[in-house]
């Protein structure tokens, strides 16, 4: 019996899968018929769920329900920043809850979402959106292309 191909440290895979809350509301899927390819450990994927696919053999299917720190991590008080109105453009509606994109000084772009807004003072949270909650990830091993 040859021996499944399985998912390496550095594998160039393609999935299937499935994110959801553990109240059922989904977060985010691949396209029906449309595998998610990547490889593993480049950045596209999220790290956490990267790690609890390898040393799984092709074909496997796997629904995996994950703590907050399994996951994306625990909020850290640290990471809500409080920013001036006019950091803002005029014309920007601020909304509790709304997720804007800020540049890093290294040009990377960080999602934030409005905590809070007083009078001349936002509240940007800097925690992953999904910080804090527990995740179930259904996933499906579609193709191992190289180890």
């Amino acid at each position: 019996m040859t021996q499944l191909p399985v998912v390496g440290e550095n594998s160039d895979i393609a999935i299937s899968f499935k994110l959801e809350l553990a109240d059922g509301t989904l977060v985010e899927e691949s396209e029906p018929g449309q595998p998610f390819r990547f490889t593993i450990g480049d950045g596209t994927f999220v790290s956490n769920l990267e790690q609890l696919l390898v040393g799984l053999e092709l074909g496997t299917q796997a629904k995996l329900s994950l703590s907050p720190e399994r996951a994306f991590g625990m909020p850290d008080p640290d990471n809500v920043q409080t920013m001036s109105r006019g950091d803002f453009p005029a014309d920007m509606a601020l909304e509790v809850g709304h997720v804007i994109g800020f540049n890093t000084p290294t040009g990377e772009e960080i999602p934030g979402t409005v905590h809070e807004v007083q009078d001349d003072k936002v509240l940007i949270d800097f925690n992953h959106p999904l910080a804090g909650a527990t995740v179930i990830f259904t996933v499906t091993i579609e193709a191992i292309y190289n180890d």
